[in-house]
C-alpha cells in the first residue's frame, strides 16, 4: 500500500503545512521550545502513517496509526497551549484540520481493525 495515495496521509500532510506556517508566527524565544515541539508532532503524523504503510501486514500499520493518533492528540494539546498563552488566536481552520484528520485516522484504524477479525 503506498502511503502517498491514503487520504489520511494527504490530509496529514496538509495539516503539517499549516502548523509550519502557524509556527513562524511565534516568538523567536519558542524556536527550540512550544514550536519545535508542534512542528515534531505534526510531522509524527504522516510519517507514522508512512512506516506503518511500508510494513507487512496490517497489525503493523494499526500499531504505527495508533502513533499517528497520539502524535495528533499531542498537537491539538500543543495548540491549545499556543490558544490559551495568545501566541496564537482560535482558527477555526486549524481545529477543522485536527478534527478531519482525527476522523480520517480512526476510521481507516477501525476498518483495517474488523478487516484482521475476519
Amino acid at each position: 500500500m503506498d502511503n502517498k495515495d491514503l487520504e489520511v496521509w494527504k490530509k496529514s500532510m496538509d495539516l503539517v503545512e499549516t502548523i509550519y506556517k502557524l509556527t513562524q508566527t511565534f516568538p523567536d524565544s519558542e524556536k527550540f521550545g512550544l514550536t519545535s515541539q508542534m512542528r515534531r508532532s505534526a510531522v509524527s503524523i504522516p510519517s507514522n502513517i508512512a512506516e506503518g504503510s511500508a510494513r507487512k501486514g496490517d497489525k503493523e500499520l494499526i500499531h504505527f496509526l495508533y502513533i499517528a493518533l497520539g502524535s495528533l492528540s499531542e498537537l491539538d494539546t500543543q495548540y491549545t497551549i499556543a490558544v490559551r498563552i495568545n501566541y496564537t488566536s482560535k482558527e477555526e481552520n486549524i481545529e477543522n484540520q485536527i478534527t478531519d484528520v482525527k476522523k480520517i485516522l480512526l476510521g481507516f484504524r477501525n476498518y483495517l481493525e474488523r478487516k484482521s477479525e475476519k
